[in-house]
């Protein structure tokens, strides 16, 4: 990929908006794009934190292992995300994994040269700030239903945040979710079981709260899986 379609790609990334050409030129100067295969780790767990990636294209699964070999998803990314978000004026070791789900086109900034342009640019820097925000804010949000939600309520605002961010709209209003992830993967997202969460879908099935067609895609009401919660 030559430097001017670099420096076009990351202009669509939310951070990036508002850099001039200039300040976009620092950035591509030492960025690197790489594709990834399916299945691939960019990064194991306790590797040395050097990198900050931005997803052009291809999903990328974030997640923990305890030594027992129990796997909690963390984030689900896709293109327009960048990850990790702790890599920033942060020194150690990445807290988790990152494997590719599906073939990926990733940009690939080191953390030690990109913190020498944030220096530089204070207004690039109090974006990151933004993003860093936005993010304590969803990690906070997720903890709390941990803590105060039951798991049919859990499972029930897993939905909604997937259908918001990996759903597609459709003419009705409804979201279709794609069937990407399968009730291991739900459950490891939220620390139940994938039996827990297959009795619970069964449940929402019956009582019309979600319709699941012969391909595992949901087709999803945000409105009505809400006013559910609020009965709950």
């Amino acid at each position: 990929m030559k430097i001017e379609e670099v420096k076009k790609v990351l202009s669509g990334f939310s951070l990036f908006h508002d850099l001039n050409d200039l300040e976009l030129t620092k950035i591509t100067a030492i960025a690197i794009v790489r594709a990834w295969k399916k299945n691939s780790h960019v990064f194991l767990q306790e590797d040395p934190l050097e990198n900050v990636y931005f997803i052009l294209n291809g999903k990328v699964k974030i997640y923990k292992s305890d030594v027992s070999g129990k796997e909690q998803i963390v984030a689900i990314m896709k293109k327009g995300d960048m990850f990790p978000h702790v890599g920033f004026f942060r020194k150690g070791n990445y807290p988790a994994y990152a494997e590719v789900l599906e073939p990926a086109t990733l940009i690939t900034i080191p953390i030690s040269q990109f913190e020498n342009v944030l220096i530089e640019n204070p207004e690039l820097c109090i974006k990151v700030f933004k993003v860093l925000g936005e993010k304590i804010v969803d990690l906070q949000n997720r903890l709390e239903e941990q803590i105060l939600n039951n798991t049919y309520e859990q499972i029930v605002k897993l939905l909604i945040r997937l259908a918001k961010t990996h759903g597609k709209k459709q003419a009705d209003g409804t979201i279709l979710l794609k069937s990407e992830f399968t009730n291991k993967d739900l459950a490891n997202m939220i620390g139940t079981t994938r039996e827990t969460v297959s009795r619970t879908l069964t449940k929402m099935k019956k009582d019309d709260l979600i319709e699941v067609d012969d391909k595992g895609d949901m087709v999803l009401d945000i409105e009505v899986l809400m006013e559910e919660i609020q009965l709950i």
